[in-house]
C-alpha cells in the first residue's frame, strides 16, 4: 500500500515518512505520583477548569525531526493549515503523512499538498503510532502536578515543551524510532 502511495510523488523527490496526531492541553489539572523523602507528603492542587488547546504534531523517527502548531480547535480547517505548514517546511521532499482516521482526517474538504500523501493506520490501533508517545512525554514533564493561572499560561507551557522536544532529535528519535519503522523506511 504504501508503494501505490509512493506512486504518486511524480517529481521523484526523496521520501519522508511521518507520523501525526493531535492532542488536547488545557487547565484541568494532573495530578500524579511524585517521589518524596519521608516523612513528607506532597501536596498537589487542583484545577477543574475546561478550557483547553490543541497540539498537532508531525514527527520522523528516522531522524527525530518535529513538525508542530497548536490550534483552538481540532477540525478540518485547523489540519488543512497543519498540512500546509508541513508541506511547506518539507518542499523539497515527498511525504508519507501516516495519521488515525480522526474525523478531520477523512472529510472531503481536507486539503492535501502536492507533496504530500496520507496513509492511514487501522481504526483502534493507537499503538501503531508512535506520535502518540509525544503526549505522554509532555504530560508528564510539562502538565504533571500543575495548575495553571489562565489558558494563556497552559499554552506557553505547552509551547515550552514542543520546543523542548523539537530542539531535541536524539530524544524524539529515541522515543518514537521503533524497530519496525526504522527497518522498514
Amino acid at each position: 500500500m504504501l508503494a501505490e502511495n509512493i506512486k504518486s510523488n511524480t517529481g521523484n523527490l526523496p521520501v519522508r515518512v511521518m507520523f501525526q496526531d493531535e492532542a488536547r492541553f488545557g487547565r484541568l489539572s494532573d495530578p500524579r505520583r511524585c517521589w518524596a523523602p519521608w516523612p513528607m507528603r506532597p501536596l498537589v492542587k487542583k484545577a477543574l477548569i475546561r478550557e483547553y488547546v490543541y497540539a498537532y504534531a508531525a514527527v520522523t523517527p528516522a531522524d527525530g525531526q518535529l513538525d508542530w502548531m497548536l490550534g483552538s480547535k481540532m477540525d478540518t480547517l485547523t489540519m488543512n493549515v497543519f498540512l500546509r505548514q508541513v508541506s511547506e517546511n518539507h518542499p523539497e521532499e515527498f511525504v508519507v503523512m501516516v495519521l488515525d482516521g480522526a474525523p478531520s482526517h477523512r472529510s472531503v474538504q481536507l486539503e492535501i499538498p502536492e507533496n504530500m500523501v496520507l496513509l492511514r493506520l487501522p481504526p483502534y490501533s493507537p499503538e501503531l503510532n508512535p506520535a502518540e508517545r509525544l503526549w505522554a512525554e509532555l504530560r508528564e514533564k510539562e502538565f504533571a502536578n500543575k495548575v495553571f493561572d489562565s489558558l494563556d499560561s497552559a499554552i506557553v507551557q505547552l509551547a515550552l515543551g514542543m520546543w523542548r522536544l523539537e530542539n531535541s532529535p536524539p530524544e524524539l528519535h529515541s522515543l518514537t524510532g521503533w524497530k519496525w519503522i526504522l527497518e522498514s523506511s
